[in-house]
């Protein structure tokens, strides 16, 4: 069992599942194991039972956005394939076709409560520029006022290698930031966190996590046939939900009802609201596109993470990438360290002629910061 820490927001794991029984707004993440069946195409029967445990939720006062996987799976009997594809045009086709059934079927299911529901497809590319980001999170936002219940899910159709969230349960957890989501309900094939695999008859059942110090002996395993999460991804998606400040239930989609009622079931990740991020350093860390790389002496190291200070050209070594002012930026360390993340106050060009330089031998409009310290947001103060 964890020791809770003098600051935390919910010192028992009680507490926090309380909190997340109760919480106003809600994302809950179902994969596609859960909606579909091994051979391709949606199980109704289990959505159905999952949209009435939402409807009972949001009868008791709950706005809820759901993250849906899917699509693929979903696109795969209609196109007569019996495997997941595995090349990116096939999954795109597979995702074109089953989105439409996808959302149709969720639409047929919610109607039986009168619910409307909206499809919302989102790219790594909209959460990585922050104006799209701004729109994706308004759009959620008035759909919740129209009482619509948004279905969000990867646009598999345009998302290519290069530009994908990677699974859904990491979308989840940034669609539960950017919409200030008070709880994040992860729903898969698993009832819960387990040091290793649960077929394994020494496997021990983790009921709470609350620093990444609590999974120094967990082995998580990977993704099923046609899921492309696994628990190493739930996890660190439920990790990352927290570092946000979002409590996180995991569990699987059977017990769907516990945990949309009184969440006594499955894992729960604590918030830690003294080392919370802001929205800007959440979305700088975690969603923005970086546009360059500005590696770093020792000594400017040390100031930006144990000190919480800028990052002035006298500690930058060299820069790399045709990034703006305003762009957002990774600063690596001297041996290539990840560091963290910050909006740069100059363009490369500039950048480049005030490398290694004292701010004092810096004309007049040159001597601000490389990176402001409420700009950068380093990897060091992560759960």
């Amino acid at each position: 069992m964890t020791t809770p820490a003098a600051d935390d927001a919910f010192p028992t794991e009680s507490d926090l599942r309380r909190e997340i029984a109760t919480a106003r707004k809600i994302v809950v993440k179902l994969g596609s194991s859960a909606l579909t069946k091994p051979t391709g195409g949606v199980d109704r029967v289990r959505m159905d039972h999952y949209v009435e445990a939402l409807e009972d939720r949001m009868s008791a006062g709950s706005d809820v956005v759901v993250v849906s996987s899917g699509a693929i799976a979903t696109g795969m009997k209609p196109l007569g394939l019996s495997v997941k594809p595995q090349d990116l045009a096939t999954k795109q086709a597979a995702a074109a076709v089953g989105q439409v059934q996808l959302a149709e079927q969720w639409s047929d299911s919610f109607g039986r409560f009168d619910r409307t529901v909206a499809q919302v497809l989102l790219t790594a590319s909209d959460a990585g520029q922050r104006d799209r980001a701004r729109n994706a999170q308004r759009t959620i936002e008035r759909l919740r006022q129209l009482h619509t219940v948004p279905i969000i899910n990867e646009n598999d159709t345009v998302a290519t290698s290069e530009m994908r969230f990677g699974d859904n349960d990491r979308l989840a957890a940034i669609v539960a930031h950017l919409i200030s989501a008070d709880a994040l309900i992860l729903l898969s094939d698993v009832d819960g966190l387990y040091d290793r695999p649960p077929a394994d008859p020494a496997a021990r059942f983790v009921p709470e996590v609350r620093t990444g110090a609590d999974l120094h002996d967990v082995a998580a395993g990977d993704g099923g046939r046609l899921g492309t999460g696994g628990m190493a991804a739930k996890v660190s998606a439920a990790r990352l939900a927290a570092r946000g400040g979002v409590p996180v239930l995991l569990t699987s989609a059977e017990r769907v009802s516990e945990a949309l009622s009184t969440a006594e079931v499955g894992t729960v990740f604590h918030p830690r609201p003294d080392h919370r991020l802001g929205a800007w350093k959440f979305w700088a860390l975690y969603a923005a596109d970086a546009e360059g790389v500005v590696r770093i002496d020792a000594g400017a190291m040390r100031a930006v993470t144990a000190e919480g200070a800028s990052l002035l050209p006298v500690g930058v070594l060299e820069a790399q990438g045709e990034f703006h002012r305003g762009d957002i930026v990774e600063v690596i360390g001297p041996e290539g360290q990840a560091i963290g993340r910050g909006e740069v106050g100059y363009d490369a060009t500039t950048l480049a002629s005030m490398i290694g330089r004292r701010t004092a031998e810096l004309p007049e409009d040159q001597r601000r910061p490389i990176i402001h310290a409420d700009y950068l947001s380093n990897y060091a103060s992560r759960v």
